[in-house]
C-alpha cells in the first residue's frame, strides 16, 4: 500500500464531505434552523461515500492508485456505505420518530427505536425473497447479501426517476405537446380573473357593511331593554336581526362559488403563462435543440423497450460494452481507422464522468424540489434522513449499472468488490421494470451479462 494513495482518497472524501455539508446548509436547510447536527453529519457522510464510489470508477479507468489499493478502498467504501444505509440511517430515523412523539415516555425511546429498526431489517431482508439473491457460497450476513438488497431498492428508485424523466422531458421540451398560446389568450384570462376578483371584493364589502349593521342593531336592542315604551316602539321599526342574518348567509353563499372560480381562473392563468414561456423558449436555439433531442430520445426509448423485451424473453446477453461496439461499427462499416482499445478507454472515461456528474446533479436537484414540496419546520430533519437513504441506495445502484459502460478489463477489476450474485439480483429486477423504462431494463440486463 502506498501512503500517497491513502492521502488522495481521504482528501477527496473530506472535500466531498464538505460539499455535502455546504449543499445541506445552502440548499436544503436555507429556510430552516439546524437543530440536529447529527442529521447534517449523516447526510454529508452519505454524500461523501457515494461520490467516492464514482471517483474510484474513474480511478479504475485512468489507472490511478495501485491496483491492490483500489481494491482495498472499494471494499472499505462498500462496507462503510452499507453500514450507513442499513444501520446508522434507519436507527436515527427510528430514534427521530420516537423522540418526536409527544406521548412517548423518555424511558421507552430506546426500546421503541430498536424495535422499529428491527422491523426495518426484517422487511429489508424479505425484499430479497423474490430474487435469486441467496447463494450457498455467501453467508447470510455477507456483503453480497446486503448490497444485493440495496441494489434492488436502488434500481427501483432509478426506474421510477428515469420513468418520470422519460415522460416529463419530452412533454416539457417537444413542441408537439405544446398548446398554441398567444398574448391575447393570457390577457383575456387576466381580464376574467380581475373581473371575478372585483365582484368578490364588492360582495365582501357589502358583507362587511351588513355585519356592522347587525352588530349595531344588537347593541340598540340591548340598550332598549332599559328604555321606555317609545324607544321600544322605535326599535321595532329597525331592521330585524333575522333579516340581516339571512342577507349575510345569502352573500356568503354567493361569494363561495366566486372564490372557487377565482382559484380555477388563477391556476388556468398560471398554466397559460407557463405554456407561453415554453413556446417562447422553444423558438430559441436552445429550445430547438431540445426539441430535436426530444424526438431522438423518444425513438431511442422505444427501441430500448423493444430490445429489452427481446433480451429478457429470449435470455439474450451482450458481450461487448456499447462504447466498444460503436467504435467497431465505425471501423468496420465506415472505413474509419481507429485504435479501438485506445479510444474505447478514453470515451468510456468521458462517458462515465458525464454520467457521474449528471447523476449527482440531477439527483440533488430532484431531492431539493421534493424536500421543499413536503417539508416543514417539524418534519425537515426526518425527511432529510429519508432523502439521504434514497441518495445512498441510488448512487450504489448507479455505480453498479455504470459498469456496463466500461470496457471489460475495467469492469472485471471493479467487479471483484461486487462479487457474484449481485448482478443476478439486478437482472431479476429488470423483469419487473415498467415498460416505459426500457433504458434501465436494458442496463440491468447488461449488468447481468457481466456480473458472472
Amino acid at each position: 500500500m502506498v501512503a500517497s494513495d491513502w492521502i488522495i482518497v481521504i482528501s477527496s472524501q473530506v472535500v466531498f464531505f464538505f460539499l455535502g455539508w455546504l449543499f445541506f446548509m445552502k440548499q436544503l436547510f436555507r429556510d430552516y434552523e439546524v437543530h440536529q447536527r447529527m442529521v447534517q453529519f449523516l447526510f454529508s457522510v452519505t454524500f461523501s461515500l457515494s461520490c467516492t464510489m464514482f471517483e474510484l470508477i474513474i480511478f479504475e479507468i485512468l489507472d490511478i492508485l495501485d491496483s491492490s489499493s483500489r481494491f482495498m478502498h472499494w471494499r472499505i467504501g462498500l462496507y462503510s456505505i452499507l453500514f450507513v444505509l442499513i444501520v446508522m440511517l434507519p436507527l436515527y430515523v427510528s430514534y427521530s420518530i420516537a423522540t418526536s412523539l409527544s406521548f412517548m415516555h423518555r424511558k421507552w425511546v430506546l426500546p421503541v427505536t430498536f424495535i422499529a429498526w428491527s422491523l426495518f431489517i426484517y422487511f429489508f431482508w424479505k425484499i430479497g425473497d423474490p430474487f435469486p439473491i441467496l447463494s450457498r457460497k455467501h453467508g447470510i450476513f455477507s456483503i453480497e447479501q446486503a448490497i444485493s438488497r440495496v441494489g434492488v431498492i436502488g434500481v427501483t428508485v432509478m426506474a421510477v426517476l428515469s420513468g418520470f424523466g422519460a415522460v416529463n422531458a419530452p412533454y416539457c421540451y417537444m413542441t408537439i405537446f405544446m398548446r398554441p398560446v398567444t398574448s391575447s389568450h393570457v390577457e383575456q384570462m387576466e381580464r376574467k380573473l380581475m373581473h371575478t376578483m372585483e365582484v368578490i371584493v364588492a360582495k365582501k364589502r357589502r358583507l362587511c357593511i351588513l355585519i356592522k349593521e347587525q352588530r349595531a342593531s344588537a347593541f340598540t336592542r340591548g340598550g332598549s331593554n332599559h328604555a321606555g315604551l317609545f324607544h321600544r316602539l322605535w326599535g321595532s321599526v329597525s331592521f330585524s336581526s333575522n333579516s340581516l342574518s339571512d342577507q349575510i348567509s345569502s352573500l356568503n353563499a354567493e361569494i363561495a362559488p366566486y372564490e372557487e372560480l377565482s382559484r380555477y381562473l388563477f391556476l388556468e392563468l398560471v398554466e397559460l403563462r407557463n405554456m407561453k414561456d415554453r413556446l417562447d423558449y422553444s423558438k430559441t436555439w436552445q429550445g430547438q435543440y431540445f426539441n430535436i433531442v426530444g424526438h431522438f430520445f423518444s425513438i431511442y426509448c422505444i427501441w430500448k423497450i423493444f430490445i429489452s423485451t427481446v433480451n429478457i424473453v429470449f435470455d439474450r446477453v451482450g458481450k461487448v460494452d456499447p462504447v466498444t461496439r460503436g467504435i467497431e461499427i465505425a471501423v468496420k462499416y465506415m472505413g474509419i481507422e481507429l485504435d479501438v482499445r485506445f479510444w474505447s478507454q478514453h470515451i468510456s472515461f468521458l462517458l462515465v464522468g458525464v454520467i457521474a456528474v449528471t447523476s449527482i446533479r440531477g439527483l440533488l436537484i430532484t431531492l431539493t424540489k421534493f424536500f421543499y414540496m413536503i417539508s416543514s419546520s417539524k418534519s425537515s430533519n426526518f425527511i432529510v434522513l429519508l432523502l439521504a437513504q434514497v441518495m445512498g441506495m441510488y448512487f450504489v445502484s448507479s455505480v453498479l449499472l455504470m459498469r456496463m459502460n466500461m470496457p471489460h478489463q475495467y469492469r472485471c477489476s471493479s467487479a471483484k468488490s461486487w462479487k457474484r450474485g449481485l448482478a443476478r439480483t439486478v437482472y431479476a429486477l429488470s423483469m419487473f421494470c415498467p415498460a416505459n423504462n426500457g433504458k434501465n431494463c436494458a442496463k440491468t440486463t447488461a449488468v447481468w451479462a457481466y456480473g458472472g
